[in-house]
């Protein structure tokens, strides 16, 4: 049976989001923080380039996880926005430069499936969420979940 540690990084590609830097404070954060002081935060593109900010942080509520960040980009002051919804692993959180730094370049993010803010996608849907995360070469968030309890179940059986 593997056992992951809390407090030590989730490997790369599984369902969180990986945190760099040394800006570690007071309180809360950086690896547990209130989803609403996330809201706001820039995010950079893979080849540096400011793509939007984080305007909302979709919890799959059922399955207690963060489902996505949803990337809002263009428009001016919240008017013509274009939305995207972005796996939550994905997103690196950079605490020195407090940002998002998404690990995808700028003109793939620009030409991502969006959204706009009376049309949202039903995020609920597999198959919609396995088309967003096959977008930014992922495996969807709650298959990890299910490979992780596959596998306890398998260790607990012998």
């Amino acid at each position: 049976m593997t056992t992951l540690d809390p407090l030590s990084p989730a490997p790369a590609g599984e369902q969180g989001a990986n945190i760099v830097g040394t800006g570690m404070g007071d309180g809360p954060g950086p690896d547990v923080m209130a989803a609403a002081t996330l809201d706001g935060n820039k995010v950079m593109s893979a080849d540096g380039e400011h793509v939007g900010k984080i305007s909302d942080i979709m919890l799959d509520v059922r399955g207690g996880r963060i489902a996505y960040a949803v990337l809002s980009s263009g428009g001016f002051l919240g008017v013509g926005d274009t939305l995207h919804a972005i796996p939550w692993s994905a997103l690196t959180l950079d605490t020195d430069d407090k940002c998002f730094v998404l690990d995808a370049p700028a003109e793939r993010i620009k030409n991502s499936p969006g959204f706009d803010k009376d049309h949202w996608p039903s995020m609920a849907d597999t198959q919609w969420g396995t088309a967003v995360h096959e977008y930014y070469n992922r495996s969807p968030y709650w298959s990890a979940t299910r490979d992780a309890v596959r596998e306890q179940d398998l260790d607990s059986n012998l």
